[in-house]
């Protein structure tokens, strides 16, 4: 007896990455841009190309590309989420045979210049790379769309009001307790949206995510906040976001540490003064090997006492 051994496509995608578009709006004398990179990515209900070489069902990368300046064009671009619903929407509803869309984007980061007398320009603008905005939008036939935005590379530094102390010693440890450090992340984060309604502004809601990051990083400008840890100060910020965003269902963040280490000056006896503070203090900045600490928070179940 022959036993002829089966195989299966258990999952497909193909879609154009790396599509880059500035668009253009006007409202009298005033200009807006939004400059974003986007990614397609398609899933068919075959997978005749693949087994078979058919390409009858393929809308091809190129075109997926087109169709991106031709939305663009048609409709605008209000969010980075809003145009990956429009490009999502498009290619489910045109498509018959198309069963998943998934629309992932950046944002270039522009701010508008400021002249001499404070106004904002109207047509001039600043690129200003403090971070960059994602956004992801996930559509399956017959179900309602998952969409997600996030921050990218949020760089964030600060000299003092933290602190690592009281951590597991064993014949293992080395590092010290820090009763006060340099604390310095670069923050990646992602929530979603477990709701879409009305309500929901996209922009005001990143600007929100992004502020709040801030404001549990640094706190008051005078005085800071203190940080007993990245893990706490991690979790803070997830549950600030959810406070302030009841649209966000869950989010995750990523903060690894970006060590600052004192440089030695004890090698050096010969120079006077510099165990003291002489004009500060001094840091190598180390960044292989690194802490990585990651958290996903979500809404519990809230239960009433009658």
């Amino acid at each position: 007896m022959v036993v002829s051994e089966s195989f299966k496509i258990v999952e497909s995608a193909y879609g154009k990455a790396g599509v880059k578009i500035l668009h253009v709006s006007q409202q009298g004398s005033v200009h807006t841009i939004r400059e974003l990179e986007v990614e397609t990515s398609l899933t068919l209900n075959n997978h005749k190309d693949y087994e078979r070489g058919d390409n009858s069902d393929i809308i091809a990368t190129d075109t997926q590309k087109n169709t991106v300046y031709i939305l663009a064009k048609q409709y605008g671009i209000s969010s980075p989420e809003e145009f990956g619903l429009i490009l999502a929407n498009h290619f489910i509803s045109k498509y018959p045979w198309v069963v998943k869309a998934k629309v992932t984007l950046s944002a270039h980061p522009w701010q508008r210049v400021t002249d001499t007398a404070g106004r904002p320009h109207n047509h001039a603008f600043v690129s200003t790379p403090l971070s960059v905005r994602v956004a992801s939008v996930l559509l399956i036939r017959g179900q309602m769309p998952v969409v997600s935005a996030g921050i990218r590379n949020l760089r964030v530094l600060k000299t003092t009001q933290s602190a690592f102390v009281n951590f597991v010693s064993d014949e293992y440890r080395s590092l010290p307790d820090f009763k006060d450090r340099l604390f310095s992340t670069i923050v990646t984060a992602d929530w979603t949206y477990g709701k879409i309604n009305q309500e929901l502004d996209f922009d005001f809601a990143f600007s929100t995510a992004h502020a709040s990051v801030l404001e549990v990083f640094a706190g008051p400008a005078d005085k800071g906040i203190f940080s007993p840890s990245v893990q706490n100060s991690q979790f803070l910020t997830q549950k600030m976001i959810l406070e302030k965003i009841p649209q966000v269902e869950q989010i995750s963040i990523s903060m690894p540490n970006v060590h600052y280490f004192g440089f030695d000056l004890s090698k050096f006896p010969k120079i006077p003064g510099l165990e003291g503070k002489c004009s500060g203090d001094v840091y190598l900045p180390v960044d292989k090997p690194s802490g990585q600490i990651t958290s996903t928070l979500t809404r519990g179940m809230i239960t009433s006492k009658l």
